[in-house]
């Protein structure tokens, strides 16, 4: 399930991606199979070694073309392990919402991108979380819960503000929005209330499937209660002054 849209977030064969707070792997494993050069990075050890198994048996099974590499690897976002303009493209999907500092995760972002380079960042929505916040405290009361909620508004305010230019947003993902307002509803960690398995089978269906008809609802509610927010950014070329005069 992805949360990037890469018609409108193009992928060339031999990118150099980042996939920074990357969790169990989703959008490495897309990049990967489009023959991008691919590092998923999160601070989550356990989730690395799994994403790194994942990739060994994508590898093996051919499912990523010639060209495409792959790498797993600890770190830390407000310190990536990596030389100033490194990638073509960053992504960081459901991340910044977790952490305190997201302007220094932001810069980090800013640096190791490639002048010219894209960058994909996606949130909650601020009116479903809104909601969920309402219905449970345990949902964002945890350690390494959500700490904010964002306000489509000032993300894009902060990403100008990085020095990013942005090129276009959407939402995501609305038939997951009442699963987690269920979710809160009946307990965060009671996976056993009826209407959260019914409509956690339903989306498990929809996943796997993919009929027509639960497309065509998700496109048509989006924009209502999708999910996530997803913003698309471009990293400016410096002015040729600009870029002289940071030679000197």
């Amino acid at each position: 399930m992805l949360t990037v849209d890469f018609s409108r977030f193009p992928l060339a064969p031999g990118d150099r991606v980042l996939d920074l707070g990357c969790g169990a792997g989703r959008h490495a494993f897309e990049c990967y199979r489009r023959g991008a050069q691919v590092v998923a990075l999160d601070r989550n050890g356990e989730e690395i070694r799994e994403v790194a198994t994942w990739f060994a048996a994508m590898k093996e099974a051919g499912e990523a073309p010639e060209g495409a590499t792959a790498t797993a690897m600890e770190g830390d976002a407000l310190a990536l392990p990596f030389p100033d303009e490194s990638f073509d493209v960053v992504i960081i999907s459901e991340v910044m919402e977790h952490i305190p500092d997201d302007k220094g995760v932001l810069a980090e972002m800013v640096r190791v991108l490639k002048p010219g380079g894209r960058i994909a960042i996606t949130v909650p929505r601020y009116g479903p979380e809104k909601v969920c916040w309402a219905l449970s405290d345990a949902y964002h009361e945890v350690e390494g819960g959500h700490i904010r909620i964002y306000k489509a508004d000032e993300l894009l305010a902060k990403i100008r503000e990085a020095g990013l230019k942005p090129y276009g947003t959407h939402h995501a993902h609305a038939l997951h929005s009442p699963y987690w307002w269920l979710k809160c509803a009946f307990g965060v960690d009671n996976d056993k209330a009826l209407p959260v398995r019914a409509y956690h089978k339903l989306l498990v269906w929809d996943i796997m499937k993919k009929p027509l008809a639960t497309r065509v609802a998700e496109q048509a509610l989006n924009p209502l209660i999708g999910k996530s927010f997803v913003a698309y950014a471009t990293k400016p070329h410096l002015p040729r002054v600009a870029e002289e005069a940071a030679v000197k």
